[in-house]
């Protein structure tokens, strides 16, 4: 991996190595690990997340080294530059019509995909569920036994380099109609209710306890979060503007099978 890193970093401080065969090779070799799961564009390191930049910039020199090209299955004609998954039996992994997933994503053994998409670069665990319509960007990290609802939007991320791609963890449950975007990280175990919006900018207030604390692109480990509003002062006056309120932590009882309404009953919520 230090040889290929070595080669990937070269091409991106000089294009015109992208002509050459080891570095077309080398791209190559880390699209591939992407897809095999062999590689990761982030990974869990010592309790938190390391992001590897070099990686992302692999699968930005992917793009130029391919060419347009014309894909027909029965009556549908595809033109793109990036192929798409085969051999999901082999994978293990269940994959609805109309379900889409790019070369150089990662599904592991048990995933299962409704009509749904994946783009390059992702990576989903063991015996997750990619719900109806819902969408996985570049390289977002989704772990095990995690549940995208219908019509979740999972942000994907290439560039700025530096940024961050957005990571569910092990275990969550992500209601209907959520939108996780710009990097945010969730916490194992949490459960966002339905159309709950979280962004860089957006306010997590954890309101379970006397005081409220307020987060940032960080939903901590088996929070409940639902939407909610907060006052804000403009020049035409006060108006109520989103953020995200964390109502509780989830019940030991209350396992990824559950559905979303009984994890919020617990907190006489309904979303």
């Amino acid at each position: 991996m230090e040889a290929l890193k070595t080669i990937v970093e070269a091409a991106w401080d000089d294009r015109s190595l992208l002509t050459e065969t080891t570095t077309i090779e080398a791209i190559e070799a880390v699209v591939e690990a992407l897809d095999k799961g062999k590689l990761r564009v982030a990974e869990p390191e010592n309790g938190g997340w390391r992001v590897n930049d070099w990686v992302k910039k692999a699968v930005i020199l992917y793009f130029p080294i391919r060419k347009m090209e014309t894909t027909e299955v029965g009556m549908f004609e595809f033109h793109d530059k990036i192929p798409l998954k085969h051999d999901f039996a082999g994978q293990q992994v269940r994959v609805v019509p109309h379900a889409i997933a790019r070369y150089g994503s990662f599904l592991d053994k048990g995933v299962v995909m409704m009509p749904s998409y994946v783009n390059i670069g992702a990576y989903i665990g063991q015996n997750t569920m990619v719900d109806t319509w819902a969408t996985v960007g570049s390289c977002a990290q989704i772990g095990r036994e995690v549940h995208l609802s219908g019509g979740v939007g999972i942000g994907g991320v290439l560039e700025p380099v530096q940024a961050a791609p957005v990571i569910i963890e092990d275990n969550c449950f992500i209601g209907s109609r959520c939108i996780v975007v710009e990097g945010v990280r969730i916490g194992k175990a949490a459960v966002l209710g339905a159309n709950v919006v979280l962004t860089q900018s957006t306010r997590i207030i954890d309101v379970s306890s006397p005081e409220a604390i307020e987060y940032k692109g960080y939903v901590p480990p088996g929070s409940v979060v639902i939407p909610g509003t907060f006052p804000k002062t403009f020049a035409a006056g006060v108006y109520q503007v989103s953020c995200a309120l964390i109502i509780g932590k989830r019940r030991a009882s209350t396992d990824m099978k559950t559905s979303l309404n009984e994890a919020l009953r617990d907190f006489n919520v309904d979303v």
